[in-house]
């Protein structure tokens, strides 16, 4: 859904020049950053509303909800926020086409929560240049954190997908013993960088990736390179891809009679919603047990029940997402987001500039976030743009998800 906003026109700087070489006379007024007037901020938005990857427009769409929110408490400083959502059917040709849109007619305060790795990647250069804040890229892949210095306008958001599958190898090395691992990825940034962490957290054991094989986010299934990990003798399944693709890895992997030991899950795919399909009512075996990883409240998850977050996280989605299935966790993850926006906008004051909201993004620490779990915070530096390094295990049991373990930290170990 795409929303517009008529922004007033700039006020006019007046200039007085009393003459060659005269000072000017008195004072001037500077013009505000695109997208900001007294009254309202516009950001801007792409979303695959459609297409492979639709299941994610629940990101966007709790974003949206939580800053209608925020506008019925008065806004940000009393700017209420327009938040532009474009559908690019998680095309980065779109996502291109869609960002230039948002920036130069409609003049967008920030991109904000774009989501895909070959999409954020697509128009970073583009946004830098501009110096437009590329606010909370939706992707874990490195180079969004890592790159800080040669792209400072853009900022991550969860954690880095190396961090992931870092602690993800690092649980195998420590519990599986001699497991030989299959693992399906992505071929982008977004698989290959789950993959490398994997194999970097069971360097040193005796744990060993046996065979990968990788899809395209056009591909029709991935019935052919199920098939091929069933047949390299593995006895742990990873499965790093969206969720299309991982629903599609569990029912394969059912069909073709495979029984891995132990299944890994990635967390953009591991949503209760996602697992419950996969589950094909608790006849796939293969999902029993599935191990991921975990850093926000999950509104499945019966400990949360009286939790002050999630009792508001149920009445912002009712009230501001109406029809809307409270129970998908990628609602939280929006949530979450928007509400870090929402504290970095405060903190740049009533002077809202796009350098001001880059220079304090990049200097994050908040340990508040009430939609993260207990102990994950916000933290960021000039030279590490990635927010949450900060996650807990979980496994998938009796159709629903069971964290377990202490809290896991990752900074480029």
């Amino acid at each position: 859904m795409i929303r517009k906003l008529t922004l007033a026109l700039p006020a006019l700087v007046l200039v007085l020049v009393l003459g060659a070489g005269a000072a000017l006379a008195g004072s001037s007024r500077t013009e505000a950053d695109p997208g900001v007037t007294s009254t309202s901020i516009l950001l801007g938005t792409t979303s695959p509303l459609s297409g492979s990857a639709s299941a994610y427009a629940s990101v966007a769409r709790g974003a949206d909800a939580y800053f209608k929110y925020v506008n019925s408490k008065g806004g940000v400083l009393g700017r209420k926020i327009t938040n532009t959502i474009v559908d690019d059917a998680y095309n980065p040709a779109q996502t291109v086409q869609a960002t230039r849109k948002l920036v130069e007619q409609d003049k967008v305060f920030a991109i904000f929560n774009a989501l895909g790795t070959e999409h954020n990647e697509a128009i970073r250069d583009y946004l830098n240049a501009q110096k437009v804040p590329q606010l909370f890229s939706a992707s874990g892949a490195t180079t969004f954190g890592s790159e800080a210095a040669k792209y400072p306008y853009t900022i991550g958001f969860q954690p880095s997908y190396q961090s992931e599958g870092w602690v993800l190898g690092k649980y195998l090395a420590r519990t599986q013993g001699t497991a030989k691992v299959a693992v399906i990825f992505q071929n982008d940034d977004y698989g290959k960088d789950l993959l490398a962490g994997l194999k970097k957290g069971i360097q040193r054991s005796k744990v060993k990736v046996v065979a990968a094989e990788p899809y395209e986010v056009t591909a029709a299934d991935v019935q052919a390179q199920v098939a091929k990990l069933k047949a390299s003798g593995a006895n742990t399944f990873a499965i790093f891809a969206t969720p299309k693709f991982a629903i599609q890895s569990y029912v394969f992997a059912s069909r073709l009679n495979w029984k891995p030991k132990l299944t890994l899950a990635n967390a953009v795919s591991s949503a209760s919603n996602i697992m419950q399909i996969a589950s094909e009512g608790g006849t796939n075996k293969v999902v029993n047990g599935s191990v991921s990883i975990v850093f926000l409240k999950d509104p499945t998850d019966p400990k949360w029940q009286n939790d002050a977050a999630m009792k508001l996280y149920r009445q912002v989605m009712k009230q501001y997402a109406p029809g809307a299935n409270a129970s998908d966790v990628y609602h939280v993850y929006g949530m979450a987001a928007a509400w870090t926006a929402v504290e970095a906008m405060k903190k740049v004051g009533k002077n809202l500039t796009r350098a001001g909201l880059v220079k304090v993004v990049g200097n994050l620490s908040i340990s508040t976030n009430p939609f993260l779990l207990p102990g994950i915070g916000l933290k960021t530096s000039q030279s590490d743009h990635f927010p949450i390094e900060q996650m807990l295990l979980q496994r998938w049991q009796k159709s629903s998800w069971k964290s377990f373990g202490g809290l896991w930290g990752y900074r480029g170990a």
